[in-house]
């Protein structure tokens, strides 16, 4: 293996942790999120079991009387949505427990789900860009490979949407043709998992370059390439005879990103008011506002919606962002806000991000618009696949171990790390892993920031791996040639080497500025890797801070996120590691017993789909 450690070493690149940071969040509580009410009977259901009422607990009474929704009317599109309204109120003993929560002092569940199986059978479609393993450039694809299976487990009939970007091995060609948008899609199916693949067929995705773009940046119709597949996702529902028949009138049609964000858009516009799929309702999901889908105001007629709808989609640039805005006026078509507009529920991929996107740090312009459906808006923590991050059985690690023994497991694995990767084999000095995106959001100039602190005063080794950003290539390169008995930059990415490191660390660094889930901190605390992590998103949400008092905590959070801090924190834990032994062993037992399963998340995303399914649709 070759490390990149031919650049002069004699400099160190000015990684000073000054850096320009965002304004960090206010201090606020994440919203305790429930159900809307409900003006009438939910639509009659054709093809599962008819929906079951709400207990009236506290909890869901609570929650389903906080206010009502507005109904968009037949023939005028969408009802524009008030971007004054108030965020629930704060004036209740649920905030603490929110502020608690929110803080990482108490886990986060929002969840009321049943542990057993459900009482409701749903029919779900998923829509989405990307699904692992046949296409994948970050976690959505992760999180529709294993979401789907997981309630597909639990007796849900389940479908997956998602583009043919290659000729796909184990798929047939399920024999339908759809004419969409003036043109003719086709679908390819495999099964497997319990779950219906179904990849829309059409030349546009069929291009030698990436998902989303070639060398020469992004594809100029992406809009109107997912458009498509919204479109063909509705239609599979009603024309694709799976197993002897479709899926029919009533679904849950789960939409991921602004990718997928038409979908409740055309329920809503074209699909009800032709008397179809009258009994199905859409969900939201936001794995990553910041990217929405906007495009020039124009576009909007290539979508093959009523021009009525078009206010839907509308958006306003700020004037501070109106330089290389499409028209002066800053106006442009936003496909993600039309999602928001229109869906039933909105989801996101944590609780902590769920309250984030409410606000002006995090919303991404979207904050008044999603403040003004807080009531139907919710965060469930992504789980991660415990076949494949699973210590007792990994293949790519050196040392398989459980639990029992992990502590053996684990120096077995620190020292075969050290051997590989050609540092010192010193069993009593903690070794500092960090694995992503080398890039502003994911902090890893704070990484390299502390570098010449870390590698100088403390003794540890420090071992990077990834790739991104030039300039922080560059400078995992110098921190490796600088001090090439304490670190390692490895620039690339490769997965069994991220397993190992994974298994061989003893503590993992994610200062991502913002983070709507995360994964790696939960993959760290299931092989015994002690996280150390900004408090944002899902960061806050399943790091739970270190309190040496009363024992708690599962890791170390900062904020804000800033060098001070980080190194800080650091320090902290660097101390507790070397002179609380039994204290940092305690962080590793409790991170390897949480629970971070599908099948929890999946019971929370059947409570969301009970409760779209109870509710009218949110627009007619």
């Amino acid at each position: 293996m070759t490390f990149h450690t031919s650049l002069p070493g004699s400099a160190s690149p000015s990684f000073t942790g000054q850096v320009a940071q965002p304004q960090r969040l206010a201090n606020r509580p994440p919203q305790l999120q429930g159900n809307r009410v409900s003006p009438g009977p939910a639509q009659p259901s054709t093809s599962r079991s008819a929906p079951q009422a709400q207990p009236s607990t506290p909890q869901l009474t609570a929650n389903r009387t906080r206010g009502l929704r507005q109904v968009c009317q037949d023939g005028a599109g969408p009802a524009t949505m008030s971007v004054d309204s108030p965020a629930v109120s704060t004036a209740s003993s649920a905030e603490e427990q929110a502020y608690r929560e929110a803080s990482g002092q108490e886990h986060v569940d929002n969840g009321t789900a049943d542990p057993g199986k459900p009482t409701t059978l749903f029919n779900i479609v998923f829509v989405t860009s990307e699904v692992a393993p046949w296409s994948k450039t970050g976690g959505l694809g992760d999180v529709i490979g294993s979401l789907p299976p997981a309630l597909a487990a639990r007796g849900h009939r389940v479908m997956v949407v998602a583009p043919r970007y290659k000729e796909y091995p184990n798929t047939e060609d399920a024999g339908l043709k759809v004419p969409i948008l003036d043109v003719e899609v086709g679908y390819h199916v495999q099964q497997s998992k319990g779950v219906d693949w179904v990849f829309v067929d059409h030349p546009s995705y069929l291009r030698p370059g990436g998902i989303y773009g070639d060398q020469d940046g992004v594809y100029g119709d992406n809009q109107w390439r997912f458009a498509v597949l919204c479109l063909a996702a509705l239609e599979a529902a009603l024309q694709l005879n799976l197993d002897g028949s479709p899926y029919g009138n009533d679904c849950i049609f789960v939409a991921n990103d602004w990718h997928a964000s038409l979908v409740p858009v055309y329920l809503a516009a074209k699909f009800r008011p032709g008397g179809a799929l009258l009994g199905s309702r859409s969900v939201l999901a936001i794995h990553n506002l910041r990217h929405q889908g906007v495009y020039p105001p124009g576009t909007f007629g290539l979508l093959g919606l009523p021009g009525d709808w078009y206010k839907c989609l509308e958006w306003q640039y700020p004037p501070h962002q109106r330089m290389g805005a499409y028209e002066e006026e800053g106006r442009a078509v936003n496909t993600m806000k039309g999602g928001i507009s229109s869906a039933d529920r909105v989801v996101t991929v944590s609780p902590g991000y769920a309250w984030e996107i409410q606000t002006p740090e995090g919303g991404w312009g979207m904050e008044h618009m999603l403040r003004s459906r807080a009531y139907g808006l919710n965060g469930v923590l992504n789980g991660i696949d415990l076949r494949e991050w699973n210590p007792e059985s990994d293949e790519h690690i050196y040392q398989n171990y459980s639990p029992s023994n992990f502590s053996r497991g684990k120096v077995a694995n620190k020292a075969a790390l050290q051997k590989e990767l050609g540092l010192p084999e010193r069993p009593e000095v903690p070794v500092i892993g960090f694995i992503g995106r080398l890039d502003f959001q994911k902090g890893a100039d704070l990484v390299l920031g502390a570098a010449k602190w870390l590698l100088e005063t403390q003794d540890v080794q420090l071992i990077c791996l990834g790739t991104g950003d030039a300039s922080l290539e560059n400078g995992m390169r110098w921190m490796e040639n600088t001090y090439p008995d304490r670190a390692r930059g490895w620039v690339g990415f490769n997965v069994p080497m991220s397993h190992k490191i994974t298994a061989g660390a003893d503590l993992l660094l994610m200062p991502s500025r913002f983070e709507p889930c995360g994964l790696n901190q939960l993959y760290a605390m299931r092989y015994g890797t002690v996280p150390i992590a900004h408090a944002t998103g899902g960061l806050r949400d399943t790091v739970l801070p270190f309190n040496p008092w009363d024992g708690t905590g599962t890791g170390w959070t900062f904020s804000p996120c800033n060098q001070d801090a980080f190194n800080s924190t650091l320090a902290t834990a660097l101390d507790t590691f070397h002179n609380h032994s039994d204290s940092f062993r305690q962080l590793q037992e409790r991170g390897m017993a949480r629970d971070s399963s599908w099948d929890k998340a999946a019971q929370q995303y059947e409570q969301i789909f009970e409760w779209a399914s109870i509710d009218s649709p949110y627009c007619n």
